[in-house]
């Protein structure tokens, strides 16, 4: 495709008012990227004769981001691509009554994301002293198309620009995660909750918003909240995105342990995540020599997802499990407070005294894994007849 061609095709989609196929000639995902015809010498001047204003300038600085990305200088197409972003803002705000061009601005604020990642790279090859410094202005910037959907409340609902919200969340949740600014996040979440349009955005998007909605509970200990966000995202997932359920079970198999849930080995085979499977098999147990055996083996792999210190919470539901395993051997209600000491030497938990001991089981009485009471007289653990080890399925609403 020459600079001609390009031209006249984009500006006949254009005058079509075809969404689609601008929002096209504008991605760096489309064949046109590859033709090196596109940036010859004096291309703007070619842009000014073909293309009509205000699409003019929005070609303009494609083609100068294009420039940029096939000499390899992503901060400067970084530079062009947010410049195209905020023209396209501005043109978008005057579309009164239309939302043809929302597909145009789904590409090109994914693209800015992308661009924005390799311009912080960049950038710390360079040696700069504030990762995400890009990252944090293009959310900036995709605030700006926000704002612009939000406030459209005088067209119709098949043409009112909200449809883009979802999108363009999702696409400051993944920044805000990358960038750890998690406290962000909520205004957005308010905003997507409040629309009258949540139930109704494409199931893709929706996905996607549960995901990180879903991990964004996990940080604030709301793992009830977590699984319910995580399961809708792992169910609804499509199952040719094999990648993207394989993501959402790292973060959703914790959570369901938490609750009580363990996963079957051939969940953990089918997506490839054996990582967990001895974690799983300790839980099970109770044994707590070799779940601490099982987080050092993929510690790299639990702290680079994100998710160790969640799997370190397990080790509460382990004690149950330990303690679960002694009192079936003692066979009777009254169990000595050193009959749990030293089945936690035995599992070599650092530290241990009776002192510990009765703190641990005081804890677990407290969270409902056990039902009982320490009789501190006879140093013992009177536990009830009926159910003395509650579900902990049944203990968290399940």
């Amino acid at each position: 495709m020459n600079l001609n061609q390009y031209l006249r095709e984009i500006q006949s989609s254009w005058d079509a008012q075809s969404g689609t196929e601008v929002s096209e000639f504008l991605s760096f995902n489309h064949p046109h990227v590859m033709s090196s015809k596109l940036t010859v010498e004096g291309f703007e001047k070619v842009v000014e004769r073909l293309v009509e204003p205000p699409l003019d300038e929005i070609v303009v600085l494609h083609l100068r981001c294009l420039n940029c990305v096939n000499q390899q200088k992503y901060l400067d197409a970084y530079s062009e691509q947010s410049a195209l972003v905020q023209a396209f803002t501005k043109l978008f705000q005057m579309q009164k009554e239309d939302n043809w061009a929302l597909y145009i601005m789904y590409v090109i604020s994914l693209d800015l994301r992308m661009f924005a990642i390799k311009a912080d790279k960049e950038l710390a090859k360079r040696g700069t002293d504030k990762p995400g410094q890009t990252l944090e202005k293009a959310a900036e910037c995709l605030m700006g198309l926000f704002r612009v959907c939000a406030a459209d409340n005088r067209s119709s609902e098949r043409d009112t620009k909200r449809w883009g919200m979802l999108y363009l969340v999702n696409q400051l949740l993944k920044i805000y995660f990358r960038i750890n600014k998690l406290h962000l996040c909520k205004a957005l979440i308010r905003a997507i909750d409040a629309s009258q349009l949540k139930d109704q955005f494409s199931l893709s998007q929706q996905v996607t918003y549960r995901y990180y909605v879903g991990r964004k509970a996990i940080f604030e200990s709301d793992f009830k909240g977590a699984e319910k966000f995580l399961s809708y995202a792992f169910e609804r997932c499509h199952k040719s995105c094999r990648a993207n359920k394989r993501l959402i079970l790292i973060y959703l198999i914790p959570v369901k342990m938490l609750l009580g849930h363990l996963p079957t080995l051939a969940l953990l085979q089918k997506y490839d995540l054996l990582q967990f499977t001895e974690v799983v098999l300790a839980v099970r147990e109770g044994n707590l020599l070799r779940l601490n055996k099982a987080l050092l083996q993929h510690d790299a792999f639990f702290i680079r997802c994100g998710v160790y210190l969640i799997l370190e919470k397990l080790k509460v539901i382990t004690y149950r499990n330990l303690f679960k395993k002694v009192t079936l051997l003692m066979k009777t209600h009254l169990i000595p407070m050193e009959s749990y000491l030293e089945a936690l030497k035995f599992m070599e938990v650092e530290g241990i005294d009776m002192d510990e001991t009765h703190c641990i089981i005081a804890n677990l009485i407290f969270e409902n894994k056990i039902k009982g009471y320490i009789s501190n007289t006879h140093n013992k653990l009177v536990i009830s007849k009926q159910n003395p080890f509650p579900s902990l399925a049944a203990g968290t609403g399940q």
